[in-house]
């Protein structure tokens, strides 16, 4: 359903998961499987999310997220006056800046204060304040855009800026076009709040209908991968009780497997299925959020394909403008990728109330790593260093996460 042909990049995968999974090991989770079949329990489902089924804090914090038709109001408010030219510029990036911090120090500081709310809980709370505050950097980036070429055209200068286009889903896009400032509407705020794109536009390709049976289809497939996804991560946690070195070797090996898999289920729930769900409700036209990264031979390429909406919202809003200020192009990847080091560090340091740096650190040694597979690998071999580095990469900072978080929380049992 994806569009491409070309699973070259799946063929290597196939053969490098042949070397990792023992026979032994693939037999016992198959007479596992046989045996007891796809074992979700309700109730640990739910304590996943909830210490206490009389306190949801979480919830309520992503409830709460109706607080940014506030800041809607706020930056709806202070667009109008930069039209006006009450405040200056400088002014109004000031005020931006602090409603964009406030984004994502409320959250953060809350998940830090409340004890009751469970890690789970957390990431999710804290990844829908994350992707808002990416959201409403885009929406102000853009319409300041927007702005210099109104102020340009009047003062006759020869400057132009062009959105990214994209392409319609299924032929002829149903699209009414707005201008600068029409789209300055709580409609037009609101369908990009809750659209499944980073990138703001003014006119947003649309698909002519919603197809009701794609629909189906994708909300089978969230159902579906879910319940194989909780169970996993719960049998995958119960050996650290154990932390001498041997072990741990043991079950770093042994936790790449499941932890692997995971990701390709998430991977495939979130932005095949869940994403082209929320894209076929909305009509939204736009459909690539993936492109072929199975087949990458450089690290590079996989981090530009495999989440088209994140890697569009840093070439269009922190790579490129780096870039026109006469920044070199390496330090402009290097801050790329800190940038997504520090996101990266947030989204499981804040849940876990611990602050450890592995996810940080991991993402940054992407960038020694990248160099060394483009220099030095290519083709096959560089597309099977890609395919190494996430089945025994992740793993290893997940070990670290799981080791500390079994210290400082059940030390005591253990």
């Amino acid at each position: 359903a994806s569009g491409y042909s070309n699973y070259r990049g799946i063929l290597n995968w196939c053969v490098i998961m042949l070397h990792v999974i023992n026979n032994g090991s693939v037999f016992m989770y198959l007479s596992c499987f046989c045996r007891y079949g796809i074992l979700v329990d309700p109730i640990q489902v739910v304590s996943l999310f909830l210490k206490d089924p009389y306190s949801w804090p979480a919830a309520c914090l992503t409830i709460g997220m109706n607080e940014f038709k506030k800041k809607n109001l706020f930056l709806l408010f202070f667009l109008n006056i930069f039209l006006q030219g009450t405040i200056s510029e400088t002014t109004g990036r000031i005020l931006h800046f602090f409603n964009l911090t406030c984004t994502l120090i409320f959250p953060a500081a809350l998940i830090l204060r409340v004890t009751s709310m469970t890690p789970v809980g957390a990431v999710i709370s804290l990844a829908i304040y994350t992707v808002l505050f990416l959201k409403l950097f885009s929406y102000q980036d853009t319409n300041r855009w927007c702005r210099e070429i109104g102020q340009a055209k009047a003062k006759k200068l020869t400057r132009s800026y062009s959105c990214p286009t994209v392409a319609p889903c299924n032929g002829s896009a149903v699209q009414t076009h707005v201008s600068y400032p029409g789209n300055l509407t709580h409609r037009d705020i609101y369908y990009f709040i809750f659209a499944p794109t980073l990138c703001y536009q003014l006119n947003f390709p649309r698909s002519p209908r919603i197809r009701k049976r794609f629909l189906i289809r994708r909300l089978f497939e969230m159902v579906r991968r879910s319940c194989w996804m909780v169970p996993t991560i719960q049998n995958s946690m119960k050996p650290f009780q154990e932390m001498d070195f041997s072990r741990m070797v043991e079950r770093l090996l042994k936790l790449a497997v499941p932890n692997h898999l995971i990701w390709l289920i998430f991977f495939y729930w979130f932005f095949h299925s869940s994403m082209n769900f929320v894209a076929e409700l909305m009509q939204f036209g736009d459909r690539e959020f993936y492109r072929d990264w199975w087949n990458s031979e450089t690290v590079t390429y996989f981090w530009a394909n495999w989440n088209i909406p994140v890697h569009k919202w840093c070439l269009r809003h922190f790579y490129r403008p780096m870039l026109r200020r006469g920044v070199n192009r390496r330090l402009a990847q290097i801050a790329v990728f800190l940038g997504s080091a520090f996101f990266h560090e947030f989204l499981v340091s804040i849940p876990l109330k611990m602050f450890r740096l592995w996810a940080f650190m991991g993402m940054m040694a992407q960038v020694p790593l990248a160099w060394f597979v483009s220099r030095f690998l290519n083709g096959n071999y560089g597309n099977a260093a890609v395919w190494v580095s996430l089945i025994i990469g992740q793993p290893v900072a997940v070990l670290m996460y799981v080791h500390d978080y079994y210290v400082i929380h059940h030390g005591s049992s253990t």
